[in-house]
């Protein structure tokens, strides 16, 4: 069977993220068993994160083949967009690092079936921040898109996220590719509105956080969150509001609700932040720098981050869910 044209590395590393858009369980084996089968013959690592239903076919289609590709159901992998992310960074560093091997193949299924229109947008930002996390990493990834499952605003946003689409055996840039730093995507919006279950509890801070993390604690508690979920948000809020205290001339507001199954947590300082990008804390900060780890560490906690910026204030809001 002929094969997805590699791609180039007689240059540094880099990344290479393909969509692949699928209707039948042909295609998606027409594509991606060869993917995995020149990838073992490279001694590339191979990782196949996708349904059940897909690795079923993808085994019995590799035959002794599988046994050398790690397999995982894409329903225990994709849970929040920062942890996956973090993931993904921790498989490639793992399987790369000391020439182990010279580049990963991933296929790189995202769960898109029980997503509220929050989660939804939140893993289209996910695919299009790929393009910019993993760019000098030595990752070949490729991510499938079911069309018998999946609604068509999802799989339009699959072109636009995607620099290349797989059509069968073969790839080619993609006409509906928006990179992640232009205006043109979905993930360019604003914070999405959410509704509050009572009164929200506000705050205002200035250099004392000793008072926010005191606040924010008892507020949770008095929403329902378990007391191992609200130290992640104490934690995760102080990250933020210590970045506003540097950013917004030493003050700025704290807003908790609780929205259904989830509290959300509203940061905001004065001012619009120069140079601040949407897919903030999803670039894991380099360990010898000593600072800027702490928005990556929030991603890590909470379950969804968004971050606004207007001239008159900048927003950081964190979801966690109850349970």
């Amino acid at each position: 069977m002929s094969t997805i044209t590699a791609p180039h590395h007689d240059t540094a590393p880099h990344l290479t993220h393909q969509g692949l858009i699928y209707g039948s369980d042909e295609a998606f084996l027409t594509a991606m068993a060869p993917f995995c089968l020149d990838g073992l013959e490279a001694d590339d690592a191979v990782l196949a994160v996708t349904t059940r239903h897909n690795i079923g076919l993808l085994r019995q289609s590799l035959g002794d083949a599988a046994r050398q590709v790690e397999f995982i159901d894409a329903d225990d992998w994709y849970h929040t967009p920062g942890r996956t992310l973090g993931a993904y960074y921790r498989y490639v560093d793992q399987r790369t690092t000391g020439g182990r091997h010279r580049q990963v193949r991933v296929i790189g299924e995202p769960v898109w079936h029980g997503r509220d229109p929050l989660e939804t947008a939140e893993w289209t930002r996910y695919e299009s921040v790929i393009n910019v996390a993993f760019a000098d990493c030595p990752a070949w990834i490729v991510c499938p898109y079911d069309t018998r499952a999946l609604p068509d605003d999802v799989v339009a946003d699959a072109r636009r996220t995607h620099p290349e689409l797989v059509t069968g055996p073969c790839a080619e840039a993609s006409r509906h590719y928006a990179a992640p730093d232009t205006g043109l995507g979905p993930w360019q919006r604003r914070l999405t509105p959410v509704s509050a279950d009572g009164e929200e509890a506000v705050m205002l801070f200035g250099n004392d956080l000793t008072v926010v993390r005191a606040f924010v604690a008892q507020t949770a508690n008095t929403l329902g969150m378990p007391s191992d979920r609200a130290r992640r948000l104490v934690f995760a809020v102080n990250e933020v509001a210590t970045n506003a205290l540097q950013h917004g001339g030493g003050q700025g507001k704290v807003t908790l609700r609780r929205s259904g199954h989830r509290i959300v947590c509203d940061v905001t300082n004065p001012g619009q932040a120069a140079g601040l990008d949407w897919y903030l804390g999803y670039l894991p900060p380099d360990p010898e720098q000593g600072r800027g780890h702490g928005l990556w560490a929030v991603r890590q906690l909470c379950d969804l981050m968004e971050v606004d910026t207007s001239p008159s204030e900048t927003t950081v809001r964190l979801h966690l869910t109850l349970a």
